[in-house]
């Protein structure tokens, strides 16, 4: 909401000192959040003045239409003569009234006006466009061409407005009523402890038998209807410059002058209108539900097909608008049209003036639906003042009579479902305990009484909520008005203390753990939207009876490409993999640790909680039971160099290995060893894949993959090549700890290391063999490292040398060098047995 300061001091009285700034500092004190200030004006001075063309000469000489044209300012050259101006617009004649820069003025940009010589004549000022006084889009994209009876040589900064100051408030769906000036003059007035004129002040005659008629089916959708009608307007009425200035301030475009009416009244006072061109209405105006199917063209030029729960304004012919949302182009008031022949201006001469109140569910749900957010749907859905409809019909009416010169027919119509105001009771020292803070009573009772609530009792408060304030339900939001107008910066700071005993789970302890030793090993975390779609299954190569294709739908999506709850952490971290080395980021290894959904079983429907006590745990239980399964897992993806190149040393790229060694990071800080091998599995090339099982209760279980990227799943993401990823489920893993982990002795004995190289086939696992060698060992081995990998040609075609350093020691004792041999040997002769393994040179 834009909110110049010149408009909100017609209804608070300001001091004259106060700035932007200062207002601003105040509403924020008092819980709106404004974002900026703009200073309008800015870097534009004078002299700038209101000049009458005088003559024309089309220039043909040049590439595009010139216009040498002479302007009378008046005194403002300080000679009277007439001014000579080069102009390339063509949207003005002579005759016409317009804005001249004269030589010295500076307009917004630092464009300095002055005499030059152009086209082969001298231009001695500027003719100016909206757009080049930093005014807006006025619709024309032309010429500012003014109203004739201006005087001419006066000051045209202080005639177009063109010095304000405009606060941009980012309004809460909370506090719909400060989408209008009246919702801010009243938050400014409390804020400074000033007085408001409230501009729905109006003198509004009574509801009689012969205004226009209108039928309401739908009193829930539709509980209030207000309807006027004037008549005898002129055709040819523009709308005046304050009006069309205040428009363009709070970023509107004018239209005509009963469109620019009704934008304005709902600037002013929040509430939507729409002006309907009585003769293009045929019969009563109804309110209903959309049949299925209907179709309307609304005022955009869209065809759009409505659906049932759509609430349509209509007539005997069937929808002319989609209620609280957009009008349909039937009864669009009438652009002027002059007859070529007769001169004679034809357009809407008669009007049938709409203020309702329509429910703010249904309304948001319409605009969703058809994508179509308007700034009346904006503030339906936030709710409006019910009880604003007449006043503003009447102050509609009564701009349309003073500008445009129309008469207002007598007939009112006001179609109102029965309603009582909403009351809440509340002890007094409610907010007193909400805010810790000892308020007393006065206090509260004024606060209350300020925002517009009528307040009796004493130790037990009825507080009455004005109709303009829907988001005031329950004691809690009166507290919350209480606290912020006394200042959210008035509370005291006070640290909690909580139960002893209490703290993170295990499983909480492990993901944070996790996402520190990745850190540590250099990723960097990704956040992403836990969203995905069909497109990023089909790219990561999966089955079609893949378990990751079972995707649980969302029935509102953010986007429609993307529908679903995401079955795996990869799409994500793809995604932001390839951003990243889109803009020139291509040595990269990013982490994300986060829920997947996996639905179980049949999908069910969720039971309706109660909301008017605690659910019971059967209850709780049902609602959990149709959840789908929520394992948190860990990921990583990594491209480029993984060891950057320097005079340390040549560095290297990234690999399969490292995504395997990212896996062993995760399973230790989970307390877990890793069983690897070899694995098929998409999205993972063939070759280069490994998958991690863990022990749990004896049986080996699955954890996750890892390994390179299948070549067609990088180029169907435009991946770096040979690209590389790793996935983990971090639940499986905390199953797998078989509780906290002891603490290595330090033994005071020296090791003993003895190396041993085997010759195995090319496709036995070193990860089996490493295997055999450690249980082979004993108790006495204290760690086992390969640390070489050779094949050639004197090993002979399909062997590999494998070569490990196995450390021995005792804890009571040094080894001696036939205690360290024999337990090589023994792991020599199990490796030997289980992998067909050979001594190197033997």
């Amino acid at each position: 909401m834009r909110v110049p300061l010149s408009w909100l001091r017609e209804y608070v009285d300001l001091p004259a000192t106060e700035t932007g700034r200062d207002v601003q500092a105040k509403l924020i004190s008092a819980g709106l959040e404004v974002e900026t200030v703009e200073q309008l004006g800015a870097g534009l001075t004078g002299p700038l003045v209101v000049g009458k063309v005088l003559t024309i000469e089309e220039l043909t000489e040049f590439k595009k239409p010139i216009r040498f044209c002479t302007v009378d300012v008046g005194q403002a050259n300080g000679t009277g003569e007439p001014q000579e101006i080069i102009c390339g617009a063509r949207n003005f004649a002579a005759g016409d009234k317009v804005v001249v820069a004269l030589p010295g003025a500076v307009l917004p940009g630092d464009f300095r006006i002055a005499e030059r010589k152009t086209y082969g004549r001298v231009s001695r000022g500027m003719i100016c466009s909206g757009d080049e006084l930093g005014m807006g889009d006025d619709g024309t994209h032309g010429i500012i061409v003014l109203p004739p009876e201006l005087e001419i040589g006066i000051d045209a900064t202080k005639l177009l407005e063109l010095y304000d100051e405009v606060l941009d408030i980012a309004v809460t769906p909370d506090r719909g009523y400060c989408l209008s000036m009246r919702g801010v003059a009243r938050e400014t007035a409390i804020a400074y402890g000033l007085p408001l004129r409230d501009p729905a002040l109006l003198d509004v005659p009574a509801p009689n038998s012969y205004g226009y008629p209108v039928r309401v089916t739908d009193p829930i959708g539709c509980d209030r209807f207000t309807a006027r009608t004037v008549v005898g307007l002129d055709p040819e009425a523009r709308s005046p410059i304050w009006l069309r200035r205040r428009l363009q301030k709070v970023g509107m475009r004018p239209i005509s002058l009963a469109v620019d009416i009704t934008n304005y009244v709902m600037i002013e006072l929040g509430q939507p209108l729409h002006a309907y061109d009585r003769t293009r209405i045929d019969g009563p105006i109804g309110v209903r539900r959309a049949a299925e199917g209907e179709k309307i063209t609304t005022l955009d030029g869209a065809k759009r097909v409505l659906d049932s729960g759509d609430l349509v304004i209509i007539d005997n012919r069937g929808p002319i608008g989609i209620a609280g949302v957009m009008g349909g182009a039937d009864t669009e008031i009438a652009d002027p049209v002059t007859d070529p022949e007769t001169g004679i201006v034809t357009g809407t001469t008669e009007v049938v003036i709409e203020a309702a109140h329509f429910d703010a569910i249904s309304i948001a749900r319409t605009a969703r639906r058809h994508k179509l957010s308007s700034e009346a749907s904006k503030r339906f859905e936030r709710g409006v003042d019910p009880q604003a409809a007449a006043a503003a019909a009447q102050r509609t009416v009564d701009l349309l009579v003073l500008l445009a010169g129309g008469t207002a027919e007598a007939g009112v119509t006001e179609i109102a479902a029965p309603s009582a105001p909403h009351s809440i009771t509340m002890p007094a020292n409610h907010p007193d305990k909400v805010a810790g803070v000892a308020y007393g009573r006065e206090i509260v009772v004024r606060r209350l009484q300020e925002v517009g609530c009528d307040v009796y009792g004493q130790d037990e408060l009825v507080v009455t909520v004005p109709s303009w304030r829907p988001d005031l339900y329950v004691p809690n939001d009166l507290a919350e008005e209480v606290i912020r107008l006394e200042g959210y910066e008035n509370l005291p700071s006070t640290l909690p203390k909580p139960p002893a005993g209490r703290g993170l789970t295990e499983r909480q302890r492990v993901h944070r753990r996790v996402g520190r030793a990745l850190a540590g090993a250099g990723y960097v975390e990704a956040l992403n939207y836990p969203f995905i779609g069909e497109q990023a299954l089909d790219n990561l190569g999966l089955d079609a009876d893949d378990a990751r294709r079972r995707l649980v739908k969302l029935v509102n999506p953010l986007s429609d490409e993307e529908p679903a709850l995401r079955t795996t952490l990869l799409p994500g971290l793809l995604g932001a993999l390839r951003r990243n080395d889109s803009r020139g980021s291509h040595d990269l290894a990013l982490f994300e640790t986060g829920l997947v959904f996996r639905p179980e079983g049949q999908p069910g429907v969720a039971p309706r909680l109660p909301v008017d006590r605690r659910p019971t745990d059967e209850e709780i239980a049902s609602v959990n039971a149709v959840l789908p399964g929520q394992p948190r897992r860990a990921a990583v993806v990594l491209a480029g160099a993984r060891e950057q190149a320097g005079w340390w040393g040549k560095g290297r790229p990234s690999d399969w290995a490292d995504a395997v060694e990212a896996g062993r990071t995760v399973a230790a800080e989970a307390g877990v060893e890793l069983i690897i091998s070899a694995d098929q599995h998409a999205p993972w090339h063939p070759g280069r894949c490994a998958a991690f099982h863990v022990e749990v209760d004896g049986e080996k279980v699955l954890v996750g993959h890892a390994g390179e990227l299948h070549p067609r799943v990088v180029k169907a993401f435009g991946l770096p090549a040979r690209s590389c990823a790793m996935e983990i489920d971090l639940d499986r893993l905390e199953k797998a700890n078989e509780g906290p982990v002891k603490a290595p002795r330090i033994s005071s004995f020296p090791v003993a290391t003895q190396d041993v190289a085997l010759v195995v086939a090319s496709d036995v696992p070193a990860a089996e063999v490493e295997a055999a060698l450690t249980e082979g060992a004993g108790e006495l081995l204290e760690s086992i490292r390969l640390f070489d990998v050779y094949t050639g040609d004197q090993l002979g075609e399909g062997t590999k040398s494998l070569a490990y350093a196995l450390k021995f020691r005792a804890e009571d004792r040094t080894l001696t060098v036939d205690e360290a041999t024999a337990a090589r040997d023994a792991a020599v002769a199990l490796a030997s047995e289980r992998t067909g393994a050979v001594l190197r040179g033997a």
